[in-house]
């Protein structure tokens, strides 16, 4: 017997949870969740948002089983699925989890359920939309990334720096950063007998947002020696360049 999408789904579409939360459940309730590899389970611990939908269903007789893909975003942009099985064929009839990390792992636990081979199946298949975040801006490098802020923000030599709120926030959450050199007018410097670097420090949070830091290293100051400045936005660090540039060797 055929069941509509509604009656067999068993969680909604779009959840509430984290990327995090929603591994954590699923691992949670599975019985063979200490069969996947540490690989796959290390791989997921960086996802930035997660999908879940209805593959396929089976209802006949009081028995029945259900498939759901579980498909989470990573940092470089690739997607990493999981197929959990749910069903209550095992004794007593208690609803059990399984989960597999392709496909054809998942054909063959279904075909050892004892279900009627001769029963037509519901199957529905659901494009993923992983709608909670875009692709990231940045190629992003999970190398120390918490441990680079610090040090970036110990360095910065302005009185104005990015504060404690931002600087916790980075040091809480920040598992991958790149590092790119932005560049302003050719004539700042030259206009001076300066040299100025802009660069732009992006890290990638755990849940799924980026943040970028923007470095200053000039040599306007009084013995000519450089120096580091850290802005929170694009538009105050050049800014700064501008004024060290009109008044060089003067602390701002």
């Amino acid at each position: 017997m055929s069941v509509p999408y509604e009656t067999a789904a068993h969680e909604p579409a779009e959840s509430p949870e984290s990327p995090e939360e929603h591994l954590e459940r699923l691992l949670g309730r599975a019985l063979n969740s200490f069969e996947l590899p540490d690989e796959t389970i290390g791989m997921l611990d960086c996802s930035l948002a997660h999908d879940s939908s209805l593959h396929s269903a089976h209802h006949s007789a009081g028995l029945h089983r259900e498939t759901y893909r579980h498909t989470w975003l990573l940092a470089d942009g690739s997607a990493v699925t999981l197929w959990e099985l749910v069903h209550n064929t095992g004794p007593g009839g208690h609803l059990e989890h399984e989960v597999y990390v392709d496909e054809e792992e998942l054909r063959a636990a279904t075909a050892r359920l004892p279900l009627p081979v001769d029963t037509p199946e519901f199957e529905l298949p659901v494009p993923v939309s992983l709608s909670p975040a875009g692709e990231p801006r940045h190629a992003y490098r999970p190398d120390g990334s918490a441990d680079h802020a610090r040090r970036l923000l110990r360095r910065a030599e302005n009185a104005d720096r990015p504060g404690a709120d931002l600087e916790s926030l980075l040091l809480r959450s920040a598992f991958a950063h790149e590092i790119t050199q932005s560049f302003g007018r050719p004539g700042l410097a030259a206009r001076a007998g300066l040299t100025f670097s802009l660069y732009e420090h992006a890290f990638l949070l755990r849940d799924g947002r980026e943040l970028s830091l923007w470095e200053v290293e000039h040599t306007a100051t009084p013995d000519g020696r450089h120096m580091c400045e850290v802005y929170a936005t694009e538009d105050a660090a050049r800014s700064a360049m501008e004024r060290r540039a009109a008044a060089p060797g003067r602390q701002h």
